[in-house]
C-alpha cells in the first residue's frame, strides 16, 4: 500500500484510509484457486515461487489444483532474501516469453514483492499471494490484488523464523497504533492485530500446525499490514531496517531485539495507548494509574521476547560496538514518515542503540 499524499495531511480534521486488497482466509483457502483463477479466465500462470518451497505440501497442492483445472504453469524460483533488479527483470522475461496471463506468487515477502513488480511491468495482470510467513507485509498492501490466507500455508516454517516473523508483525501493529497518524480505522485494526498475535504467537511458534493460532497470525499479521501503510512506522522499524543493512540479522529479530528500548523511548508520548497494550500483553493493572501503563507495556513486551528465546542484546545477534553511531546516523536519516509518536534527534538514536547493545 503506498503511502498516503503529503497533501491529505494537510487538514487535521480530515484523515484517510485505504485497504485495496481482497482477502481470503481460513482453513483449506488454497482450494480457491480454482475458483480465482477462472474468475479471470486465465490458462497460463507465472508461478513465483520460494527457493525453499520448490518441493513443499503447498506448492505440489496448489499445482496438482491447477492441473486439474487445466491451467498452464511457468515456476520461476530464483528468489533471494532481497531480490535485486536483476531478479524481477529475469521473471518478468520469462513472463514476457510465456505470455503469461495471471501472477501466482507463494512465499514470503521477498516473493510477493518481485510478483507485485513483475504484474506492474505487465500491465497488471491477475496477481493471487499466498504468503507462507505469518508475518508477511507485502501481500497485503499495494495494487488491488488478491491474498489467501491459509494455515497450511505456513505449517512448515522453522520455528526461529516463525519467531521472527510473528514479532515483525506485531511491530507493525504496535507501531501503528502509536503513530501520530493513526485514526479512529487504524486503531480497531491494530487494537485486534495485537491481541490475535500476542494471544496465539507463543503456541505458533511452538507448533506451527496448531491451525488456530496460525490462523490468528496470519489475520493479525494482515490487519497490521492494511494499517501501517496509511500510519507509517516507528523508531523500531528505522533501527532495526539500518541494523539489516548493515549485519546479516533477519529483520523481525532485530526488530525484537530494539523493541523494548525504542518503545521506552515513546512513552511520554502517550501513555495512555501504551495501558492498552499493556492490557493486550496480559498484564493485570487493577489498582494501578493508566500513567503506569508504559512500565507494564514495556514489562510484556519484555517478556513476550523472552518467551519467544529472542536473544536480549544487539551484540548476541552480530553487531558490533564500533559501528553503532553508524547505525545511529542511518536511522536518523531514514524516513519514518511522521509516525512515530516522539521526536528522535541523532543523539537519540546513538542512546537507543548503546542501550540495545
Amino acid at each position: 500500500m503506498s503511502e498516503a499524499p503529503a497533501s491529505m495531511w494537510r487538514d487535521a480534521a480530515v484523515s484517510w484510509f485505504e485497504c485495496p486488497t481482497k482477502i481470503l482466509f481460513g482453513i483449506g483457502a488454497h482450494e480457491r484457486v480454482a475458483d480465482l483463477v477462472r474468475e479471470h479466465s486465465t490458462k497460463r500462470l507465472l508461478v513465483l515461487l520460494d527457493p525453499a518451497l520448490v518441493n513443499s505440501a503447498i506448492h505440489r497442492i496448489v499445482a496438482d489444483i491447477l492441473t486439474q483445472i487445466d491451467v498452464a504453469t511457468v515456476v520461476f524460483s530464483d528468489i533471494g532474501s532481497r531480490p535485486s533488479d536483476s531478479t524481477v527483470q529475469a521473471a518478468f522475461e520469462l513472463s514476457r516469453k510465456y505470455d503469461a496471463e495471471g501472477i501466482l506468487a507463494i512465499g514470503g515477502d521477498s516473493t510477493i514483492e518481485v510478483g507485485k513488480a513483475v504484474d506492474l511491468l505487465m500491465s497488471s495482470l491477475p496477481l493471487i499471494s499466498i504468503p507462507t510467513t505469518a508475518g508477511t507485509r507485502a501481500a497485503v498492501t499495494g495494487e488491488p490484488a488478491i491474498a489467501i490466507l491459509d494455515p497450511l500455508a505456513v505449517s512448515s516454517m522453522p520455528a526461529h523464523d516463525a519467531a521472527y516473523a510473528g514479532m515483525d508483525a506485531f511491530v507493525h501493529a504496535f507501531e501503528s497504533f502509536l503513530s501520530n497518524r493513526a485514526t479512529v480505522f487504524s486503531d480497531a485494526m491494530n487494537l485486534h492485530a495485537m491481541t490475535l498475535i500476542a494471544g496465539s504467537i507463543r503456541a505458533f511458534v511452538a507448533d506451527r500446525s496448531n491451525v488456530s493460532a496460525a490462523l490468528d497470525m496470519l489475520c493479525g499479521s494482515a490487519l497490521a499490514a492494511m494499517s501501517f501503510g496509511v500510519t507509517g512506522l516507528g523508531n523500531v522499524n528505522r533501527m532495526a531496517s539500518s541494523v539489516g543493512a548493515l549485519f546479516p540479522v533477519p529483520h523481525g529479530l532485530a526488530s525484537a531485539v530494539c523493541l523494548p528500548h525504542a518503545a521506552a523511548f515513546n512513552v511520554p508520548a502517550n501513555p495512555e495507548r501504551y495501558a492498552r497494550v499493556a492490557a493486550i500483553l496480559g498484564i493485570d493493572g487493577s489498582g494501578r494509574r493508566e500513567s503506569q501503563g508504559g512500565a507494564q507495556a514495556i514489562h510484556g513486551l519484555r517478556a513476550l521476547c523472552s518467551d519467544l528465546g529472542m536473544p536480549p542484546r544487539l551484540r548476541d545477534v552480530g553487531v558490533a560496538q564500533d559501528r553503532l553511531d553508524e547505525l545511529a546516523r542511518l536511522s536518523f536519516a531514514s524516513d519514518d514518515s511522521g509516525g512515530n509518536p516522539r521526536e528522535t534527534s541523532e543523539q537519540d538514536f546513538r542512546t537507543l542503540f548503546r542501550a540495545a547493545f
